[in-house]
């Protein structure tokens, strides 16, 4: 098998196979989140070829999002079953297929079946559930900056391809923006089809950072012998049973409460409309998609570096003051004159917290829930998440449409955010034993 060969010729190189494995995952998040990106740019240039309306748009991408939320606790229901490398490389697969036929739609049901329900299906595949089942299943130690790195790659991949889409279609039509995107997929399909495997021991491996004494003896550059462990089959029902057996834990319903707020002030609202916003006071989509660039390199290294504080400092404190920082700069921005400075200032600020919210979250699912639940219960917070932006993406859209104006959504997601800021304290201190569902 060419990943075992390749795993061992890093293994003689002191790398291990689990960073490969977190490359892959990283491109993959990376291309799935830039896909969903990219119909932020193409509000206007779709409104104005077809003469849709703001809130048709954005009720089609809203599906984009609730799809890609629903799906995740199902996520880790196919990935078992079907294991990785192909839940992956299909996924990718349908997301670069719903971008290239979209080039050929004529009429609104083609939008909403084509980046309304396939990119959410595709795209729900490869959510943040992958990213945590790839970090519990590949890495003992450096979980914290590894998840942290992973997110990082959606903000990353939702902004930093904007300025060369904006800059495609003013000059050759939004047809051409979505090209280059679909080609990476693709081939980020090929390297996942490849070269991803399920476990560590698929590859003779530990996970890294593993003890010897955890998995027998080992040889040379930390490979064990291979021994796949079974794991349990899992059915359909199986996210819902664990929700309802979570239904009474405050831990949960917090978790997942302000991780709708983060939904429906990032992706729901910025990412889906900041663009639109911008061209009502007379900024272009080129420089707009360039600050939504810039947010996409601060959120990198804020993320990044949110995976580092969250290993070492009270997740709940981090959890505070992401929260309140980020309200905080949604109530500057209309006051921000729509400047270049402004707008930088706003790109900063902003931008660092894009999604460093995702690994404090994620350590305290994992302390409160266990590492063998944490995938799917992550999932059903991540639904929360999207289900936020799906409000966002709709809500902001009928604003803009009833009142020519998106200021009351961003006011009304600067608040939702002191609100979570404020409930998130609230969550307990020293979590239940690992595993304990109640």
């Amino acid at each position: 098998m060419f990943a075992s060969s390749f795993a061992s010729w890093l293994s003689r190189r002191n790398v291990h196979f689990a960073w490969i494995m977190a490359a892959i995952t990283f491109l993959t998040m990376l291309t799935s989140s830039a896909a969903l990106g990219l119909p932020g740019v193409l509000l206007k240039p779709l409104s104005a070829e077809y003469g849709w309306s703001t809130e048709q748009i954005s009720s089609a991408l809203a599906l984009r999002f609730l799809l890609y939320g629903l799906l995740g606790p199902f996520a880790a229901i196919f990935i078992n079953r079907y294991g990785l490398r192909a839940v992956m490389s299909t996924a990718l697969t349908l997301l670069a297929a719903g971008m290239l036929l979209a080039v050929e739609m004529t009429t609104f049901w083609h939008l909403v079946a084509l980046w309304g329900i396939m990119l959410g299906v595709a795209s729900g595949l490869t959510a943040l559930v992958l990213g945590t089942i790839i970090t519990n299943r590949w890495f003992e130690t450096h979980r914290g900056l590894v998840i942290g790195t992973l997110t990082a790659s959606i903000a990353t991949g939702q902004l930093a391809f904007l300025p060369l889409a904006a800059w495609l279609v003013d000059n050759y039509g939004w047809r051409s923006s979505i090209f280059p995107i679909a080609g990476l997929t693709l081939i980020v399909a090929l390297l996942a089809f490849c070269l991803v495997r399920n476990r560590p021991e698929d590859i003779g491996q530990r996970p890294y950072g593993a003890s010897a004494t955890a998995t027998g003896n080992a040889g040379a550059g930390g490979a064990s012998p291979a021994a796949s462990t079974a794991q349990p089959s899992l059915s359909l029902l199986d996210p819902i049973r664990v929700l309802f057996a979570v239904r009474g834990n405050l831990t949960f319903w917090i978790l997942a409460g302000t991780f709708f707020i983060c939904g429906l002030s990032t992706s729901g609202l910025i990412q889906t409309h900041f663009i639109a916003l911008c061209g009502d006071f007379g900024l272009s989509a080129v420089p707009a998609a360039s600050v939504l660039a810039m947010m996409g390199a601060f959120d990198f290294f804020g993320t990044i570096f949110s995976g580092w504080l969250s290993d070492r400092y009270d997740n709940r404190k981090l959890l505070f003051w992401y929260y309140g920082l980020r309200g905080l700069s949604l109530f500057w921005l209309p006051h921000s004159e729509f400047t270049f400075y402004g707008l930088t200032f706003f790109a900063a600020f902003y931008g660092l917290d894009w999604i460093a919210t995702v690994p404090p979250t994620v350590k305290l699912a994992t302390a409160a829930f266990g590492k063998e639940q944490a995938g799917m219960l992550f999932g059903w917070i991540f639904a929360a998440h999207q289900l936020g932006a799906a409000a966002a993406a709709y809500g902001a859209g009928l604003t803009r449409t009833l009142l020519l104006t998106y200021t009351p959504a961003v006011y009304g997601a600067g608040a939702a955010c002191v609100v979570a800021a404020l409930i998130i304290l609230a969550v307990r201190r020293t979590p239940a034993p690992s595993g304990a569902l109640r």
